[in-house]
């Protein structure tokens, strides 16, 4: 990646630094709540299986929404969009941060809560990933999805942690307060931006013939597709995170605090790989990176599911955390590189049911399955599920591992 100054040259426009700093601060506060909702939910119901419900919550919103939300983006003003979405998001942190100060909280009312805060988020992520290209240069556009990954990853790792001194020293409520704070500093800064506003031909396209546009697309484009397949093997089966406050508190014994440190982990593993996601964004044999590294997020939980104290499960975490981000910057920079402008909402959006609805997915699958097997059985067999997946890839073709980012690739596998 060129650099400027010490600093990566994407990192000289005003307007991308501003965006990128409000995405972080807000991604902050999105994921402790996330993590206060799961905590705040087991420690309510004392259940795993109703901890997966959060998941469940997200799923649906993300899974009946995502491809609308992909229609508005390639329709309307992305800035705008994204502060309205900020806005429903931050009463909806206000109202669980009251209920819960108030002592009236119940498990059904976090997961509603979750159920909205991702109904907002599912109109606001396609029209994030678009905005992106109006905000840097083409030839830029790898490098600014490779530092937007890592510093998501950052939020990841702060956010948690957080949230878990907050819930330790008051209760989920404060956790719920400063979301609401980190929405608020994003539509300022949104507010500021210097964007032009999109051109949009499909104004006045049926929704239902604009939808069957970005599944087309997506279709007719093996690697988008593949990659997708790959991204669930991972999110749907080897889901960990549900299982995160059972296994802090009764497994490793560490507590509201220790859950948040846990949390945190596979966050400070992408971000210490994230040296290796610059120097390899742009490698020639950005597929193989895909498919070596999901590989391996498949074996480290299989590994993570063994252990039984604190420190070797951080380290397996925190091994999480750096191959899955090799394999998200490649995946993400992918999708946007190959999608014309005016399909990147679409396009984003069905990405977006993999790479955020597997995830919420998994939560309930893993969730259930942990509960009558156990979870140690559970993430065992799930783990070996994007194995799998990667060697079938393998063997199916050159469309993904033979991938490349670099623009001096005039044919990639993908338009094949």
């Amino acid at each position: 990646m060129p650099l400027v100054n010490g600093l990566p040259e994407v990192l000289r426009g005003r307007d991308f630094n501003l965006y990128w700093g409000g995405v972080v601060f807000s991604q902050v506060g999105t994921r402790a709540a996330v993590a206060a909702n799961l905590f705040q939910v087991y420690q309510l119901s004392g259940s795993t299986a109703q901890v997966g419900l959060v998941g469940a919550a997200q799923a649906v919103a993300l899974l009946l929404l995502s491809p609308l939300g992909g229609v508005l983006a390639d329709r309307y003003d992305r800035r705008r969009l994204l502060q309205l979405t900020q806005a429903v998001a931050l009463v909806v942190s206000l109202a669980l941060a009251a209920v819960t100060f108030a002592g009236m909280a119940t498990a059904w009312m976090v997961v509603v809560a979750a159920l909205l805060a991702t109904a907002a988020a599912t109109f606001d992520q396609p029209a994030r990933q678009a905005l992106i290209p109006a905000l840097v240069p083409r030839a830029r556009l790898a490098e600014a999805i490779a530092l937007l990954n890592p510093s998501r990853e950052l939020a990841i790792l702060v956010g948690p942690a957080f949230g878990g001194l907050l819930i330790a020293a008051w209760n989920p409520g404060a956790v719920y307060l400063f979301d609401a704070l980190t929405y608020a500093a994003l539509v300022l800064t949104l507010a500021l931006l210097r964007v032009p506003a999109l051109v949009s031909p499909n104004r006045h396209t049926a929704l239902l013939a604009s939808l069957r546009e970005g599944a087309r697309h997506v279709l007719h484009r093996p690697l988008t597709w593949q990659l997708m397949a790959l991204d669930l093997s991972a999110t749907v089966f080897a889901a960990y995170r549900v299982v995160l406050p059972a296994f802090a508190l009764t497994v490793l014994g560490v507590g509201p605090a220790g859950y948040g440190v846990l949390s945190s982990a596979p966050s400070a593993g992408a971000l210490l790989g994230s040296v290796a996601v610059f120097r390899l964004v742009r490698s020639r044999r950005s597929g193989m990176i895909v498919l070596v590294s999901t590989a391996v997020y498949g074996l480290t939980i299989c590994a993570f599911a063994q252990v039984t104290a604190f420190l070797p499960a951080l380290l397996l975490a925190g091994l999480l955390g750096a191959a899955d981000a090799l394999a998200t910057t490649v995946r993400h920079a992918a999708v946007q590189l190959e999608t014309p402008d005016e399909l990147r909402g679409r396009v984003s959006a069905i990405y977006q049911m993999a790479s955020r609805g597997g995830p919420a997915l998994g939560d309930t699958l893993v969730g259930s399955v942990a509960g009558v097997i156990g979870p140690v059985a559970a993430l065992t067999l799930g783990g070996l599920v994007p194995v799998l997946a990667s060697g079938l890839a393998w063997v199916a073709g050159p469309t993904v591992r033979g991938y490349s980012l670099t623009p001096a690739d005039p044919s990639p596998p993908s338009v094949c």
